[in-house]
């Protein structure tokens, strides 16, 4: 008789893009950046080389304008590497999903449109398929925030989770805004509650900084995944020892 595989959390390496650079910012301001590279192809390569399974985007530029602006570099790093690659950032409306998927991503986070209507939601997943669509749910005390962070919205973390994995969307990221990029750790309760008000993928982000955060998310209960960023660029953890 075949066992079902041990559920083993899965690592997704972070590149930010922002002007055609890996960047990171503290806590999603605009003017606390650090740049890594400017050759991102190379950088995602370098964490497929790695042992890496899963790679999370964001485009930055995207975020902030409303639009995607480095899907061009997305399109290199889908043909350099062979894992799945999930893109957030700009994703709102049909034609920037489509553009998206049609660039080699497997995977796109819709965060401030799915806070505005779920019905897009729905609708998006009816086009494209529930395993193609993640919602990203970044929150701040609870309250989840938007157009890069820049503005609370009128929904709890819970009750959005809650309402998004009624829309046929496979996978839900949960980001901790206070702790993202502080090295303080993930906000476990919070996490915890989102996990437990749905039943579909979620994947944590935000905060993780050390071997410790990592074997504490490992011990969550159905946790699909965690996003690791800054901890790797600073090199306060590598990809091989968290893996």
């Amino acid at each position: 008789m075949v066992k079902f595989p041990f559920h083993r959390m899965k690592i997704l390496p972070a590149i930010d893009l922002r002007g055609g650079k890996v960047v990171r910012l503290q806590q999603g301001k605009a003017d606390q950046q650090t740049t890594y590279s400017d050759d991102p192809v190379a950088v995602a390569a370098g964490w497929e080389e790695q042992g890496a399974e899963e790679l999370h985007i964001v485009d930055l530029d995207g975020a902030f304008t409303g639009h995607p602006q480095n899907l061009h570099i997305v399109a290199q790093i889908a043909k350099q590497i062979s894992i799945p690659i999930e893109l957030g950032g700009g994703m709102r409306d049909e034609d920037a999903i489509d553009e998206a998927l049609a660039s080699g991503v497997s995977r796109v986070v819709i965060g401030t449109k799915a806070c505005d209507s779920l019905d897009f939601v729905r609708a998006i997943v009816n086009k494209f398929g529930g395993e193609s669509i993640a919602v990203g749910i970044d929150a701040k005390d609870g309250i989840v925030a938007v157009k890069g962070w820049t503005e609370a919205s009128k929904w709890t973390a819970v009750q959005l989770a809650k309402e998004v994995s009624n829309t046929g969307a496979r996978t839900l990221i949960y980001t901790d805004i206070s702790t993202d990029g502080m090295f303080t750790g993930p906000n476990i309760p919070a996490l915890k509650s989102v996990l437990a008000a749905v039943k579909i993928n979620v994947i944590a982000s935000g905060g993780v900084a050390s071997i410790d955060h990592i074997k504490t998310l490992r011990e969550i209960p159905g946790l699909y995944g965690a996003i690791v960023g800054k901890a790797l660029y600073d090199k306060r953890v590598t990809l091989k020892e968290i893996l």
